[in-house]
């Protein structure tokens, strides 16, 4: 009996051993899956070369952009500007200058000026005229050392503003993003340093004109003194009178 059994189970798989066999040689090639390793490392291979080309692009865009940041820093305008000062500073002295009076620092009304005030002591001038005269150098040699020490006021002022904006301007220009904004503050440290030698050199101006001013009255003063003398002793005309120098 368990022969038999045996016999039907062996007699069964091969039955089904032989149905599964005519089911896939009757099914169309296309319903097959077939795996082919060389095929597979050839995808693999190209889809690794695939992903590194779009690492390169990914790169290549990254490098791009921050070169397009780099190029909006460098045109970036420094925030810090101290030009409307500076130039304020400058007009503060060239208006200074400007009120010098008598012989100022134009060489026309020197050249017109100097000799009617500091050569005439012509026989032609009466003893008023020439006192006359000696008062207006006089005046003349205080205004101009009110003035000097004026410019030299200012500039003493300007020291401690040319300080600040120095400050600033070197603050600015180590926080630059750009190659303009550190050339704006470069630019602005040069006027900065431009308005410290124009205080200086308007000062030593008004130092050096009041100075030749006072060293040409006293030659006048001599010469006057000279002419007085001459007319004296030579007795045409001169007849003394009493003459009020100043004003009480």
């Amino acid at each position: 009996m368990n022969s038999l059994r045996s016999i039907l189970r062996s007699r069964g798989k091969a039955a089904g051993i032989v149905a599964i066999a005519i089911t896939l040689s009757s099914a169309p090639a296309s319903a097959l899956i077939v795996f082919d390793p060389t095929n597979y490392s050839q995808n693999l291979l190209q889809a690794a070369r695939a992903l590194e080309q779009i690492q390169h692009q990914v790169t290549s865009l990254q490098n791009e952009a921050q070169m397009l940041i780099n190029q909006a820093k460098n045109l970036t305008s420094l925030p810090t500007s101290l030009l409307g000062q500076i130039e304020g500073n400058f007009s503060q002295m060239k208006t200074l200058l400007g009120e010098a009076d008598k012989l100022a620092y134009s060489v026309q009304d020197i050249d017109s000026q100097f000799v009617s005030t500091y050569q005439n002591f012509g026989s032609d001038l009466s003893s008023k005229q020439l006192v006359d005269g000696a008062r207006e150098r006089w005046q003349t040699s205080v205004s101009a050392f009110e003035h000097s020490l004026k410019a030299g006021a200012v500039a003493a002022d300007n020291i401690e503003a040319t300080q600040e904006q120095t400050s600033a301007l070197v603050g600015a220009s180590q926080s630059a993003v750009g190659v303009l904004q550190a050339t704006q503050a470069g630019n602005q440290l040069l006027a900065v340093q431009a308005k410290q030698v124009a205080d200086l050199t308007a000062m030593l101006a008004a130092q050096g004109r009041a100075s030749a001013l006072e060293q040409a009255r006293q030659a006048a003063a001599q010469e006057q003194a000279r002419q007085q003398f001459s007319r004296f002793m030579a007795g045409s005309g001169y007849s003394p009178s009493s003459v009020k120098m100043f004003h009480d």
